[in-house]
């Protein structure tokens, strides 16, 4: 996090808090206390740190895994207690009337808390600092004039260059005292971002603690629009999950799932901000990463090949491989031959089909099943076999053949191969399903084509939807591991098939699923959040929406939400709380001055505090690239971090969503919809593009502007 702005003057302080190491004459000074008191908590952090660097675990270990397993845990605790530069150690401060968890009739007195990223306790085990997690440090998000939750006093802390420098207190039992914004709060939400995402954990509203706090038994759909931190609250809520079920999630594991490499760099480092380091990062190509993908669909085949009804053609095609026996099977053992007839054999087989289980799984029980009913063979004539009789049956030579006969292996690559490669194939387990003009769309090899599909997996061109059918027929073979809890963001751009592996992955846990419907920017982007739940496997999941913006100035959110109507006409315009209006202009040029006046938009950006991100079509970067070295400015890619001497991002369209910039110069939006497939999509990613700045937005544009933008 970010060291804070200057902040408002103090406000006068409430009663004195206990004195932990101030110098003379801080008692009477509530700032100068509240800093001894950030040393010395500081001072104890370090203390526990250097406890768990002391530790010898020579005498307590067994063996050299247990030393091994021992160790790793102890590093992780050193690592999680470092004391990070620049970042508050606590943020804020509550004064109970009364003592937490005792009987109000008791007339306990209150207790004062300071709230901060994680627990710090004193060389006795007595609380400095109380992890923002804690059930005791939810007021500090929740508290009201109206509902104070035995709070007699909420205290916000300012900070500048890491140093405690203002505070501002609520005194929420006061009737006295209006209610009024938090300037340090403000302060904070509007505050000039360099480098990559950072933790929104001192500002948490209590539309968004709700839903990080909500339990771990079901999942949480969030329908947030641009600004309303959706993504913070999801990577927070990850935190308070392993805050609040960390050894069920440490044996069964998180993920967070974003739409590209460029945005997980860009996330990486709120949890470790947060004090938690094991989380698992991917995108969903990583997830479904079975083959190399060298090869790229058109709209209209990624569309078919990214439908649901793709896993039934999968699934009819794995099934196909089952075939009826047409022998009996005879097992020798000694001198005496055991004969299961194929009638049996059938019966067998039917009740492993019935019963729809995996692919490989059957194909597992089946030869247990063939030698159980040789064992019964075998009772019947008098013996006593046990187990270890039927394991033996079960690895027979004959019982070997039936079943490889029967139920031979199925590779899932070779599978979609034969499948996209193969048109009597496809037509066979399409038929009912796909049309035959979209069975067309998706052969590599149409029949009059004078195309030739690809001989092997290795030698094949596969796509990324291909590796996502790939995964599904895996999955039909052999099950997916399912995870305790998975973070997917921007998910309205995964079509139904990718819904389908990310599913696989929290059968038995549960899910946050972040997105907004109007930023899908895929010809399959997802139209309702119910029809992606379902295709999740999560259909009864609560939608929860965030409207209200925190970061996005209004003007801009207000010019991009003329687009709603076209692309998602059945979402709430966003609103802002940001009281700065911001920077917006609209700058129109001759075709021949326009990147001209780019450069001048990026020139005059570069004189304000903070990031600027320069946003175009695809087709426009490399002319923009150019330019700007030829201009001597230092352009980033995407997801790389900030510096004093680089704060220019030079950001494609396509990889823009997620991201936020101080200021955005906004080149072309006319080619940035020209670049999409289709006209909606198009524009959907225009909004995405008009909503990533923070402070300030500068449209520069040769061509008509989209016409549901109206006059400008």
């Amino acid at each position: 996090m970010e060291p804070a702005p200057p902040a408002p003057a103090p406000v006068p302080a409430p009663a004195p808090v206990p004195d932990q190491g101030s110098a003379p004459g801080a008692a009477s000074d509530p700032l100068q206390r509240e800093r001894a008191h950030l040393a010395a908590s500081r001072a104890a952090l370090r203390a526990m740190r250097e406890d768990a660097q002391s530790l010898n675990i020579a005498d307590v270990t067994a063996n050299w895994v247990n030393a091994e397993v021992l160790q790793g845990e102890i590093d992780a605790r050193i690592k999680a207690l470092a004391d990070l530069s620049g970042t508050p150690l606590f943020f804020g401060r509550l004064d109970y009337l009364h003592a937490p968890g005792v009987d109000l009739a008791e007339g306990a007195d209150g207790e004062n808390f300071y709230v901060g990223r994680r627990h710090v306790h004193d060389s006795d085990g007595d609380p400095m600092v109380i992890d923002w997690r804690a059930p005791v440090s939810q007021p500090f998000y929740r508290a009201s004039k109206k509902d104070p939750l035995d709070l007699k006093l909420r205290r916000r802390f300012g900070y500048t260059g890491g140093e405690l420098t203002a505070y501002e207190d609520e005194h929420l039992t006061d009737p006295a005292e209006a209610e009024t914004t938090s300037a340090l709060l403000q302060a904070e939400i509007e505050r000039p971002r360099v480098g990559p995402m950072r933790d929104i954990v001192a500002t948490i509203q209590p539309e968004q603690d709700e839903i990080v706090r909500a339990g771990i038994g079901g999942t949480v759909c969030v329908q947030g629009a641009p600004g309303t931190g959706k993504t913070a609250v999801g990577l927070h809520r990850v935190a308070y999950l392993l805050y609040a079920h960390r050894e069920r999630l440490a044996r069964s594991g998180t993920l967070v799932i974003g739409p590209n490499r460029s945005f997980l760099r860009y996330i990486e480092q709120v949890l470790p901000a947060l004090g938690e380091l094991e989380v698992k990062q991917a995108t969903i190509d990583d997830l479904v990463g079975h083959v190399e993908v060298l090869g790229a669909d058109d709209a209209a085949a990624a569309t078919i090949k990214g439908d649901a009804r793709m896993a039934e053609v999968l699934r009819r095609a794995v099934r196909s491989h089952v075939t009826a026996p047409q022998e009996p099977c005879v097992v020798v053992r000694g001198s005496r031959r055991w004969r299961v007839p194929a009638y049996e054999l059938e019966e067998i087989v039917q009740e492993l089909r019935d019963r729809d289980i995996r692919y490989g799984a059957a194909r597992e029980a089946l030869p247990q099943r063939i030698a159980h009913a040789v064992l019964v063979r075998m009772e019947q004539a008098g013996e006593a076999p046990d187990d270890r009789v039927q394991d033996a049956v079960a690895r027979n030579a004959a019982v070997k053949a039936a079943v490889k006969a029967i139920w031979p292996p199925v590779d899932p690559a070779k599978l979609v191969l034969r499948l996209l490669g193969d048109a009597d194939f496809l037509a066979e387990h399409a038929e009912g399903v796909l049309s035959d003009e979209e069975q067309q769309t998706i052969l590599w090899a149409p029949p009059g084509s004078g195309k030739k599909p690809p001989r092997s997996v290795r030698s094949a061109k596969w796509s990324a939807a291909d590796a996502v059918l790939i995964d599904e027929a895996m999955d039909l073979v052999s099950r997916t591991h399912s995870l305790g809890h998975v973070v997917l963001d921007e998910a309205q751009d995964l079509s139904p098939m990718q819904y389908r592996a990310v599913g696989r992955r929290c059968t038995t846990g549960s899910a946050t699923i972040l997105g907004d419907i109007a930023q899908g920017t895929t010809p399959w982007a997802t139209d309702t959040w119910r029809q992606a739940l379902a295709h999740l496997g999560k259909p009864d999941s609560a939608v929860e929406e965030l409207t209200q913006g925190f970061r996005v100035p209004r003007e801009v959110i207000g010019y991009a939400s003329r687009l709603l109507p076209a692309i998602a006409p059945d979402l709430k315009e966003a609103t802002s709380i940001r009281e700065s209006a911001g920077d917006f202009g609209i700058r129109a040029v001759q075709p021949a001055d326009l990147d001209a006046t780019v450069l001048a938009a990026c020139r005059d950006a570069l004189v304000k505090e903070g990031s600027i991100g320069l946003i175009a079509a695809d087709a426009r970067i490399p002319l923009l690239r150019a330019a700007l070295e030829e201009a001597g400015i230092n352009a980033l890619p995407p997801g790389a971090e900030t510096s004093a001497d680089a704060r220019l991002t030079l950001v494609p369209a396509t990889l823009a969503k997620g991201l936020e910039y101080d200021y955005v110069v906004l080149d072309e939006p006319a080619a940035i919809v020209a670049g999409e497939p289709d006209e909606r999509t198009g524009l959907r990613r225009l909004y995405v593009c008009l909503t990533r700045p923070v402070s300030g937005l500068t449209i520069v544009h040769a061509a008509a502007l989209p016409g549901q933008l109206g006059n400008g």
